[in-house]
């Protein structure tokens, strides 16, 4: 027997068995997904594939059997795709996105959150006493096409808060699309903006706050506050949290923008990016929902019990998907 014959026999004794010990993983995640293997399968799998890359290329080096640099090339293929491919169906990234993903990125936000919360409403509320001291003010934050102005009388008011006319309900999914388009573009300004160091998210959501402070001033004044109030919740609850969150995202990337730490600025703001996108996405999903809220249910009752009904059960589902603890992915063989 030659010498590179015996080379090639002892190199492939000496490691054979990892190489079968890889193949047998590959075959079963291949055959049931990732979530098939265990604990101990996924702690090898890295490191059978570095020793089989390595088999691989002393076995070119050498020139050994070509029979056995074709399975390791095969076997490296397969390995890599597990090792740092893409583990999971599209099917399941999205389940895994609603379960845990977007609630995670929302909850592990609450400062950028707290922080979008308080511009947003602290312009309302500035704006809100400003008019109720002085409705010239109003005028500062709206234009004068707006029937629902200082001017307008009680009833006047009230007629818009209740839908009475049956015959635009053909129209109403047009409307639903024109509001998600106006909500989700505000939105995404919101968080594109939020690169200049989240000034520019921190003015739109101060100007989308006084506008609705004023708003709210003028029916406060004439009495329709409640009526008002549950006018605009029934979709606002859903509506105003996605700003908020929109804004958190922006406020996100200004954060890693102006305090990027010991990291480079661009890494910085590359690893908030990815987080800041998982809120973004569940923010313009959220405008979906409200504009069919706004588009469809708002103009459809007119009960205010119900409208608080659903408005009140919409912030507590928001809230327990966002911030109640949850197992982790970890805890699952537990």
């Amino acid at each position: 027997m030659s010498d590179r014959v015996m080379k090639s026999y002892r190199f492939r004794e000496e490691r054979e068995a990892d190489w079968k010990q890889l193949e047998h993983i590959i075959q079963r995640a291949e055959a049931r997904g990732v979530a098939g293997l265990t604990d101990a399968d996924m702690e090898r799998l890295p490191g059978l594939y570095r020793q089989a890359v390595s088999s691989l290329s002393v076995a070119r080096t050498i020139s050994l059997d070509q029979n056995v640099v074709g399975y390791l090339e095969t076997l490296c293929a397969r390995a890599y795709f597990f090792v740092y491919g893409t583990r999971s169906r599209m099917s399941e990234r999205i389940a895994q996105f609603f379960a845990r993903d977007w609630a995670a990125a929302v909850s592990a936000a609450r400062g950028p959150t707290l922080l979008a919360f308080l511009c947003l409403f602290g312009g309302a509320v500035l704006a809100f006493f400003l008019t109720l001291n002085d409705n010239e003010w109003y005028w500062t934050f709206h234009s004068g096409w707006d029937s629902r102005n200082p001017n307008a009388t009680y009833d006047e008011l009230r007629a818009t808060l209740y839908e009475t006319d049956r015959s635009v309900v053909d129209m109403l999914g047009a409307f639903a699309a024109q509001l998600f388009s106006h909500n989700s573009g505000i939105a995404i300004f919101a968080f594109a903006l939020g690169f200049a160091f989240g000034i520019p998210t921190a003015v739109l959501l101060i100007y989308n706050g006084v506008y609705l402070g004023s708003f709210y001033a003028v029916f406060w004044q004439k009495g329709l506050a409640y009526e008002l109030t549950g006018w605009l919740m029934i979709h606002g609850v859903t509506e105003l949290f996605a700003v908020i969150l929109a804004g958190a995202a922006g406020f996100m990337i200004g954060g890693a923008v102006a305090f990027p730490g010991r990291k480079p600025r661009m890494q910085s703001m590359r690893e908030a990016g990815e987080k800041a996108a998982m809120v973004i996405i569940g923010a313009v999903i959220m405008l979906f929902l409200a504009a069919l809220l706004e588009g469809f249910g708002r103009q459809l009752i007119n009960s205010d019990t119900i409208r608080y009904t659903i408005a009140g059960t919409s912030l507590m589902l928001w809230l327990a998907y966002f911030y109640l603890p949850r197992r982790q992915a970890g805890d699952r063989r537990d």
